[in-house]
């Protein structure tokens, strides 16, 4: 099977980089085009990112002498590909303009960036939450005018340690959810050496994330009606969101009411059995097991359990009983595999499943 041709916007930053480096001998998917703001054009793709590759391992060598291109020559990037990734940086305006500019040279973008996330026919999805809501594409296409170019997205990085646990916990009714997350400071696209102030510190805020991290699930957890996605209602979620001295993984600790009351046990049972499309069809990235449950009073930690399932995998411990709340756990998510280019690139993979893209 001759892989698809992808192409990378934004492809210096942080997240073009993990996008990169988890491309690299992907069974579908070959990385044919890098496209970056004009002041990297015309360099390779090494000499562009020089001394700022943050990821923990090498530069891919098929990706090192490609000739950066411009971001906004959309017809040049896309001619060469089959579809693109965007890690597109700009303001909300400038990416979606982006965005739509690409789909409509009929090339399908998936996409890292919020922009898009609340356009009524862009599809925002986990793969194993909501993999309906691509059919909503369709409608899409209607406003574009296109016949295959469409944007999908990925919801914003710090859901992903709790969304999937109330999702597999669906049938127990959560009304009401009270999370706080830890987030790392790879979701500002920074390193320790980039932020030294972020060194034995904490920042309580983390600007638009609280908005995104309580509204986002309900969008995931919403139906298509009338060519657009309603979100849910319950379960009200309230959130706050810190920014802790970790390199990546974002931590949530959860507090949930639920309707009807679960046990430990059938809690636990819930998380370790849940599973989803990427799993039923094997996807390549998909993990094994999308949901681990940790028995230790001092796990998930970090340091042992990030790369649970090469980071796109979810860890869950400490459900016990609450004297307010019904129950209360933490869980941990890689924020820039499973958050961020890994949870596009499983988008993806399920997107060229479904039919949505094909080679050009």
């Amino acid at each position: 099977m001759a892989k698809l041709k992808v192409g990378i916007l934004g492809a210096t930053g942080m997240v073009g980089q993990r996008f990169i480096s988890l491309l690299e001998n992907h069974p579908w998917f070959e990385v044919v085009a890098v496209a970056a703001s004009p002041r990297s054009a015309g360099k390779t793709y090494e000499e562009a990112v020089g001394d700022r590759w943050k990821m923990s391992t090498p530069m891919p060598e098929a990706v090192k002498k490609l000739v950066v291109m411009n971001v906004d020559e959309v017809e040049a990037v896309s001619s060469q590909v089959d579809f693109v990734f965007s890690a597109y940086e700009g303001t909300k305006e400038q990416i979606q303009a982006a965005e739509e500019a690409y789909a409509k040279t009929e090339t399908p973008v998936v996409s890292n960036n919020s922009a898009h996330r609340w356009t009524p026919d862009v599809p925002m999805v986990v793969p194993e939450i909501n993999p309906d809501h691509m059919k909503v594409i369709e409608f899409q296409k209607k406003r574009l005018g296109t016949t295959r170019g469409f944007v999908a997205v990925k919801p914003n990085c710090s859901i992903q340690s709790y969304a999937p646990v109330l999702t597999a916990w669906a049938e127990f009714e959560p009304y009401e959810v009270v999370a706080t997350t830890y987030q790392a400071i790879s979701g500002a696209g920074k390193t320790f050496k980039d932020w030294p102030e972020m060194v034995e510190n904490l920042i309580p805020y983390i600007g638009g994330e609280e908005e995104k991290s309580e509204k986002e699930p309900l969008r995931i957890w919403g139906e298509i009606k009338d060519g657009v996605i309603v979100p849910a209602t319950s379960p009200v979620i309230t959130c706050q969101c810190l920014r802790v001295p970790v390199l990546n993984g974002h931590t949530a600790a959860v507090f949930v009411k639920f309707r009807k009351k679960p046990t430990k046990e059938q809690l636990i049972e819930k998380l370790v059995n849940f599973k989803g499309v990427p799993q039923e069809l094997e996807l390549p990235s998909a993990p094994k097991q999308f949901i681990q449950y940790l028995e230790e009073d001092n796990r998930p930690q970090v340091k042992l359990d990030v790369d649970y399932e090469n980071g796109m995998g979810v860890s869950v411990g400490r459900i016990r009983e609450d004297s307010v709340y019904d129950w209360k756990f933490v869980g941990l998510s890689h924020n820039t595999v499973r958050g961020a280019a890994g949870g596009a690139v499983l988008c993806a993979e399920l997107l060229k499943a479904q039919g949505y893209i094909t080679a050009k």
